[in-house]
């Protein structure tokens, strides 16, 4: 291990040559031959490991107040080289290091973070913020463009802005809970500046909105995948990913039933109860039968939603093949997004959502009505109707765009004056009425296209009575057959 020296020299010219005098000026010694202490700097010099190529090279750090100071650095290059013991292309790199602290006048790198990175095999370069990961990270992620503008838009708006100094090995819980509470103090200052009296004040929030529990969630799920990535390529090593261990504000929000209380207060009141709301059998059968009369031509999607719980996406883009009638079955195998103003046909993000749907007896009934009279319309059409080869189409046989879809369903409920739900929780209707029914939640699961039966039981239990009725009636008896008689 090499030993290094310590020295002393200061800024002084030669007078005979004009030359730096460096550790040569006399008057950084005193006349016994000791270092001045009121004149130059301490510094240190540290043979390092020669290059790749073989060259040597040395490690020189100047402008130290005392010789404590140098030394504590000195000991501290020596401590990182030996970390690496007989390993020579480690001792390389940690050379690689050292010199380039020296060349950019930056501190030298951390003893237990060089540890830690060569217990993992990781890579010892100098490890980047998080802004400029994720910069990074984003450029090179190969997903779909829908999923690449959320977690763009993650990054821009939230993450960046909040934890972007930060260097990325140094992140830590404590800031991610941070950045959250930041969010939740940006909410309160846009609900105050929307409730203020002040026209400018509202004018200054206009068409910005608070961030949501669910928002929230997903900046927190694009930090956990960035990290995980950085884990997986090594570009940080040997941590925990902090993102997992911090719960983001609020719960995911559950299905609540429009039981005829709630809806005699929103009646009464106007206020919805929470944003996932599901109607019951009544409100349901109350709704279709006025979309049968009032929209027949988006009736049939509607009924499947209701009945089989697909995703608007995958109503809009069921093909037309996909649909056996007389087997009673259609297979989800594609769906169509809106990325942006554009509309993109795609299989189901995930293998789960790649599905057979059963259909029952009245759904059959309804699908083959439905297919009876687009025969008709394409007959009437002629040559103008156009192959879109989807099974729901419009009646000059375009594809229903899924954003008209949600117009004309919320306009429907409008009109029959039904309490208010998203198309959305249609599908959550149909998941809630199939559990009460007594359907097993993995058949369920599989129904909905979840990836996971937990993700079915945490969202829908909640909202299934049968099963809490049936609860409380056993312990009741439990209780009275154990009770004396009175």
């Amino acid at each position: 291990m090499p030993e290094g020296s310590i020295t002393k020299r200061c800024g002084c010219r030669d007078p005979g040559s004009g030359k730096p005098a460096g550790n040569n000026c006399p008057k950084l010694r005193r006349a016994s031959g000791t270092w001045s202490s009121e004149h130059g700097h301490w510094q240190y010099q540290l043979e390092l490991p020669v290059t790749t190529t073989g060259q040597r090279r040395q490690l020189r750090r100047s402008g130290f107040d005392s010789y404590r100071d140098a030394l504590a650095e000195l000991d501290h290059a020596r401590a990182l080289l030996a970390l690496a013991g007989r390993a020579r292309d480690r001792r390389t790199e940690i050379g690689d290091l050292l010199q380039s602290a020296a060349h950019t006048r930056q501190p030298l790198p951390d003893v237990e973070t060089i540890r830690t990175r060569l217990r993992a095999n990781a890579s010892l370069a100098e490890v980047p913020t998080v802004a400029d990961y994720l910069t990074g990270w984003l450029a090179a992620l190969n997903v779909d463009a829908n999923t690449q503008r959320g977690y763009a838009c993650h990054v821009r708006v939230h993450l960046i802005p909040h934890l972007g100094d930060i260097r990325l090995d140094k992140l830590k819980p404590r800031h991610i809970r941070a950045m959250f509470a930041a969010i939740a103090d940006r909410n309160t200052e846009i609900r105050a500046a929307k409730a203020s009296t002040d026209p400018s004040v509202r004018d200054s929030v206009r068409g910005i909105r608070p961030t949501g529990p669910a928002t929230c969630q997903r900046i927190r799920a694009t930090l956990r995948k960035a990290i995980n990535d950085a884990l997986a390529e090594e570009v940080i090593a040997g941590i925990t990913n902090p993102a997992t261990l911090v719960k983001t504000p609020g719960d995911k929000a559950r299905p609540i039933v429009w039981e005829p209380e709630r809806v005699a207060h929103w009646r009464h009141t106007g206020r919805i109860p929470g944003p996932v709301m599901v109607w019951t059998d009544d409100v349901l059968v109350a709704f279709l039968d006025h979309a049968a009369t009032h929209d027949p031509d988006l009736y049939p999607m509607f009924h499947l939603m209701a009945y089989r719980g697909p995703r608007r996406g995958e109503a809009c883009g069921l093909l037309d093949a996909e649909v056996r009638l007389g087997s009673r079955e259609t297979t989800i195998n594609n769906q169509i997004a809106v990325h942006g103003h554009t509309l993109v046909q795609k299989p189901p993000k995930s293998d789960a959502g790649n599905r057979d749907l059963i259909l029952d007896d009245d759904t059959v009934a309804v699908l083959t009505s439905y297919k009876a009279r687009r025969a008709a319309q394409r007959l009437a059409a002629g040559p103008d109707w156009p192959d879109t080869g989807l099974f729901f189409v419009r009646p000059d046989g375009r594809h229903w765009h899924p954003n008209l879809v949600t117009r004309r369903f919320n306009r429907l409920v409008r009109q029959a004056g039904l309490p208010p739900i998203r198309l959305h929780d249609l599908r959550h209707g149909a998941a809630t009425m199939a559990l009460d029914a007594g359907v097993e939640a993995k058949v369920v699961s599989e129904q909905l296209g979840h990836s996971t039966i937990t993700l079915t039981y945490d969202t829908y239990t909640s909202v299934v009575k049968r099963l809490h009725h049936e609860a409380a009636d056993a312990v009741a008896k439990k209780i009275k057959n154990r009770r004396k008689s009175a």
